[in-house]
């Protein structure tokens, strides 16, 4: 996909190299933006083969609003080094999702906790009056960021119709472009589909701001070499991109979806690209 591929260009040759949390430099771009046409196809990379069943799941749990990933686990390993040793994690974006906890205070001045299910509130509004400016999406609460292990990356999502399409702009702190950034595109291109046929709109855009945008990278011949990122991003650079699969998702309500309801086709890609995770 060339959007993504103009991505990869963008960090490397204008990003900053500075050091990172998890002790491995980075090339860092501030502030980077893509978008792509989702009525154009689906869009799972092709410039290498990416784990479409691992992110299927990965969404479900999302749309679920678990806080913990005992289920999830059975399926991907790709928040276990986050979790604690029962599978509970400090922050788990869908319960926050489906959850958000909201102060309100009453007539008596004292503050009451109440919880605030997000996707419903979005779903029902773009059904009520679809052209609203408000249908946002948060899985930051300042509480929890200070003391969480991993503070939501993908922090905040808003929804916008235009000509009867749905669109979906995506806001991230924080970027990894080899590994984290395909699946958050394709998952939030999943979920902005999910709610387009929930609400009965058309496929429009899905936009995705990036603060950090940034690339792993380590010295060849050091002990942190497995976990430079560049060498596999430049092999994807010289790959073409092949076409764009197709999503299909069996019309039912957004809660009763699972995942044998999903079907993708058409889906041919370049090999697979191993990258390792700096936790």
């Amino acid at each position: 996909m060339k959007e993504y591929l103009d991505l990869v260009k963008l960090v490397i040759e204008n990003g900053t190299r500075k050091p990172s949390r998890t002790g491995i430099d980075t090339i860092s771009y501030f502030a980077a933006y893509y978008r792509v046409d989702l009525s154009k196809g689906f869009p799972l990379l092709t410039t290498k083969k990416m784990e479409w069943k691992s992110l299927l799941h990965e969404v479900l749990w999302y749309l679920s609003g678990e806080n913990h990933i005992r289920n999830l686990r059975q399926h991907t390993k790709i928040w276990n080094a986050w979790a604690d040793e029962d599978g509970n994690l400090d922050t788990a974006y869908g319960y926050y999702w489906r959850h958000f906890p909201s102060a309100q205070k009453d007539e008596n001045g004292i503050w009451n906790v109440e919880e605030i299910d997000q996707i419903k509130y979005v779903i029902d509004e773009l059904k009520r009056q679809p052209y609203s400016r408000r249908l946002v999406v948060t899985a930051w609460e300042p509480g929890n960021a200070t003391k969480s292990k991993l503070p939501p990356c993908h922090y905040s999502y808003a929804f916008n119709v235009n000509d009867g399409k749905l669109n979906c702009h995506l806001t991230q702190r924080s970027g990894d472009i080899a590994l984290g950034i395909p699946f958050n595109l394709a998952a939030y291109s999943m979920l902005t589909q999910i709610i387009a046929q929930e609400t009965n709109l058309e496929l429009g855009y899905f936009a995705h701001t990036i603060i950090d945008a940034h690339i792993y990278v380590a010295e060849e011949g050091t002990l942190l070499e497995r976990y430079d990122h560049l060498k596999g991003l430049q092999e994807q650079l010289k790959r073409d991109p092949l076409p764009l699969p197709k999503l299909i998702i069996k019309k039912k309500p957004i809660d009763e979806l699972t995942f044998d309801d999903f079907e993708l086709t058409g889906y041919h890609s370049h090999d697979k690209i191993k990258f390792e995770v700096a936790v």
